[in-house]
């Protein structure tokens, strides 16, 4: 039995990567005749196309998009091992590809971000701001920042701290319609919806002492992003459900109130996760240490 070709497949990881064979051939210091021959060599072993070719550009085919993850893996674990093999003081270099909520980023995590180049100038940053959740293997992100409570799976987690969440009006608001007593109230009231959710059109209350409320609120405006309803919300024209990042600064300033204390929907952490290897180039580690610092 051969071994695998792991310099194939990782010439295949950036070409995918790149969009080019001559754009990965610059970035790896190599011919592209050589990178051509390895993808070639590959393709011949697996028994199939990777690449879909015209004159002008590169695609990946079928087999090549579900192979990729692997690939992608193979290149990070082999670029990861050298370095834990070495002094890794001098390999703080390199970009590192993030994901995260689209509220939570600009807030919370751009400026963070900008403390971390400041103390690693030789670390390049992708973040990418997203409203969906995206498949970290798959789209080649090292990391992401995830506010959930998060499901089973072959992901790594660091959980940073709880997030809490609030039914929130503004005084005006509630001194226009009455506050509501309880969860089954809310069926009388304007309700602001975020429908980035499994199912938007029923809240599902808990208690403290974990009573459950299932509510279909009357929607008066909807959305999957959150910091969109903050000002209709300041202005009076009903009641939402936000979570602390996005709502603290109008709670504290009276612009909003708690409308229902000590009723939430659900338990949901401010978590960092990573692909399942354990093994990460130094300045994914950085940077996951440096945002484990500087955002619980």
């Amino acid at each position: 039995m051969s071994l695998p070709d792991y310099e194939a497949w990782a010439i295949f990881a950036a070409v995918a990567r790149l969009g080019s064979f001559t754009a990965a051939a610059d970035e790896l210091a190599l011919s592209k005749p050589t990178i051509s021959k390895a993808i070639s060599r590959l393709e011949q072993a697996l028994g199939t196309v990777l690449f879909h070719r015209t004159s002008r550009k590169i695609s990946l085919s079928t087999a090549g998009k579900s192979l990729l993850p692997h690939a992608q893996q193979i290149a990070s674990d082999g670029e990861a091992a050298m370095e834990a093999a070495r002094d890794t003081t001098h390999l703080l270099k390199g970009q590192v590809r993030v994901a995260a909520p689209l509220s939570y980023g600009l807030s919370h995590l751009a400026p963070v971000i900008a403390d971390f180049m400041c103390a690693y100038p030789e670390i390049a940053v992708d973040l990418q701001l997203n409203v969906a959740q995206v498949d970290l293997i798959e789209q080649g992100f090292d990391c992401a920042i995830r506010i959930a409570d998060l499901p089973d799976s072959s992901l790594r987690a660091i959980q940073l701290r709880k997030v809490q969440g609030y039914f929130i009006a503004a005084p005006s608001y509630i001194k226009r319609m009455g506050q509501p007593q309880l969860p089954g109230d809310l069926v009388d009231h304007d309700c602001f919806i975020y429908s980035n959710t499994q199912s938007p059109e029923f809240w599902q209350i808990t208690c403290r002492d974990n009573q459950i409320a299932s509510v279909r609120p009357k929607c008066r405006f909807q959305s999957n992003n959150g910091d969109v309803m903050l000002p209709a919300l300041i202005a009076g024209r009903g009641i939402g459900y936000l979570p602390d990042f996005l709502c603290q600064k109008a709670l504290d300033s009276g612009e909003l109130i708690d409308v229902l204390p000590g009723w939430r929907m659900g338990d949901i952490t401010l978590n960092i996760v990573m692909p399942p290897s354990r093994l990460r180039p130094a300045r994914v580690d950085a940077l996951v240490n440096f945002l484990k610092d500087n955002l619980r």
